[in-house]
């Protein structure tokens, strides 16, 4: 740390490098420690804890934290300063390392963890029980449990089906609840309640990009202001104590300066250490005999190290890629492979009205960022049906007029015969995949993912249909969400017409937005089902498959009072209330986030 290094920097230049220590990973009580600060204070900034809530802080230092150690008294430096003069940092010795600089932001336990389980879920609950009484607030929860346990299902989104009210949580558990949570308190608690947890998700999820520049920063700046403004509700209704902030909540205002030290901090998130742990102690400990069970967990790690070894080495030889089937099976004549058995090395089974039920609805694309594509399953669920058959069976009975009204608007009008003589044979198919470019979500190393869309009338054997909701591009030069129509799928489709060019088509029901913007409380968009005023029936379309960008998650705006009838379930929410608006949710994912925001 004190003798340069001649380095090869990426621009082709040598230059002399001094290699110092960064950014230190750790929880709350772990960075006291490390900094010799007293807990309830912050290892970060000089500020009381009856102050942590200013936004106006002064930066410790390790020169401060020595000064203070060596001139006061052991009990003044821990009332009036925070610091444990007896216990010297680990770093005091190293040249260029100020163990309050190098600690870094904790995502994990700092944000998801922290403020919004430990704090602003605990809060709500405390609100409810102080305002209506613990009889009554217990009846008030269950009917937020019941509007969680209900959310329509989405690729990668955790079912709950007994609500939120499970007795450990891990980090997965909140945020999967921080998808779903606001839709669910909206109308149980006061509106600057959800503009506040809103304020924080929205801190949260431009925290959690995988770049953050200038912009991002100046975002997260104003989601944190929000907050703030809008967190003084707890204060006001007595939950919380004024000017109080625990120590994790005010970190918040430390991420501005962090993320300009130390980049995005999604890279240096304790979440990356706890999940080593879980490799390299939990699941080891599990497969040992639990006696003397340290040599034997060290050897399950040394020879999955060893088989890790051999496999990479087995990929740089050219072996190991795809599967047996690989080299047996050939696509169709005229279907697409993508989403074949070549992704899973499983047999598909008979035709039938779903789709393979050991697929997955979210998935890793391997390597590098390529455009947005979406392709058709390649298995079919019928072959050769005419279109008027399959209206008849999906209860569309302008399915024909649509497809004509589709061909139209590909500039084959005059070419069309009329309704009448007009019976194409279609193919359908039970879902289609999406891939597309989301780097702040679980992706492959180009940072692309993909997830399955689904129409099928039959799902897992459930006797339940699955109709998916997606978003459709609009070529209209907007932005966010004006930039997107929303429908959902009733239909996967294929047909051939005008000398054998074949088309790739979706037959959808539209939503249209309630409004010019967003909600004011929630941040979200609304939709509701596209009427046609005349009719009175809904108003569906054929599109071509390539107009979908990917799925879209939309949740019941439930009415405010009354429990939620029992038979209702996650697979027939959209269904039964489909006379209400619908919240385009932005928080189902981080894509999703950046599409809408």
């Amino acid at each position: 740390m004190s003798t340069p290094v001649i380095v090869h920097c990426g621009d082709g230049h040598f230059r002399r490098a001094i290699y110092c220590l960064g950014p230190y990973i750790a929880d709350y009580p772990e960075q006291c420690l490390l900094s010799s600060v007293v807990q309830g204070w912050c290892p970060k900034c000089t500020a009381p804890p009856d102050e942590l809530g200013s936004l106006s802080v002064t930066p410790r230092s390790q020169e401060h934290t020595a000064t203070i150690a060596a001139e006061l008294e052991l009990w003044v430096a821990w009332d009036s300063y925070g610091v444990i003069a007896d216990v010297v940092p680990f770093t005091e010795a190293f040249p260029r390392a100020d163990i309050h600089e190098l600690i870094a932001p904790d995502i994990l336990h700092q944000l998801i963890k922290g403020t919004f389980k430990d704090h602003l879920v605990t809060w709500i609950e405390a609100y409810l029980v102080a305002t209506h009484g613990k009889t009554e607030a217990r009846v008030i929860i269950s009917r937020i449990d019941q509007r969680i346990a209900v959310v329509p299902p989405f690729a990668g989104l955790r079912r709950f089906p007994q609500g939120r009210g499970f007795k450990q949580w891990t980090g997965s558990d909140s945020k999967a609840l921080m998808k779903v949570y606001i839709p669910a308190i909206k109308g149980h608690c006061p509106s600057d309640m959800v503009r506040a947890i809103r304020a924080f998700l929205e801190f949260c999820y431009i925290a959690r990009r995988d770049v953050v520049d200038t912009n991002s920063l100046n975002e997260m700046q104003s989601a944190l202001l929000r907050f703030h403004q809008f967190r003084k509700i707890f204060e006001t209704t007595g939950i919380r104590k004024e000017d109080t902030h625990p120590p994790r909540q005010h970190s918040l205002i430390h991420y501005h300066r962090l993320i300009r030290d130390y980049g995005a901090p999604n890279g240096i998130c304790s979440s990356i250490t706890e999940s080593r742990h879980i490799t390299a102690i939990k699941k080891p400990w599990r497969r040992s005999n639990r006696y003397k069970a340290l040599g034997q967990m060290l050897k399950t790690n040394q020879r999955l190290d060893r088989l890790a070894g051999a496999r990479a080495d087995f990929e740089a030889r050219g072996m190991l890629k795809g599967s047996i089937l690989d080299s047996v099976s050939a696509p169709v004549q005229g279907e697409s492979v993508i989403g074949s058995n070549r992704e899973t090395g499983r047999e598909k089974a008979p035709n039938n009205d779903e789709d393979d039920p050991s697929d997955d609805d979210e998935f890793e694309v391997s390597g590098e960022r390529t455009t947005p594509s979406i392709m058709m399953a390649s298995r079919a669920l019928e072959r050769g049906a005419n279109a008027s058959d399959i209206g008849k069976k999906i209860q569309h009975r302008q399915f024909v007029s649509l497809i004509i009204d589709f061909l139209r608007q590909q500039q084959l009008e005059s070419s069309l015969p009329p309704p009448s003589d007009f019976d194409p044979s279609i193919t359908t198919y039970p879902s289609v995949k999406a891939t597309f470019h989301a780097p702040s979500d679980i992706s492959g190393t180009g940072g692309m993912r993909g997830e399955r869309i689904r129409a099928v009338s039959t799902w897992r054997n459930h006797g339940v249909s699955r109709y998916d909701t997606v978003f459709i591009k609009l070529n209209n030069g907007m932005v966010g969400m004006r930039a997107f129509n929303v429908a959902r799928v009733c239909l996967l489709f294929s047909f051939n017409y005008s000398a054998g060019t074949r088309y790739q088509c979706a037959l959808v029901d539209d939503y249209i937005l309630a409004s010019d913007g967003p909600d004011e409380v929630t941040g979200m968009w609304l939709v509701k089902r596209a009427i046609d005023h005349r009719s009175r029936q809904q108003i569906s379309r054929v599109i071509h498959l390539e107009e979908i960008l990917r799925a879209a998650h939309l949740i019941p705006v439930f009415p405010n009072t009354g429990d939620i009838d029992r038979n209702i379930s996650p697979d027939t929410a959209l269904d039964h209330y489909r006379k209400n608006l619908f919240y385009v949710n932005k928080f189902v994912d981080y894509h999703a986030f950046e599409t809408v925001y």
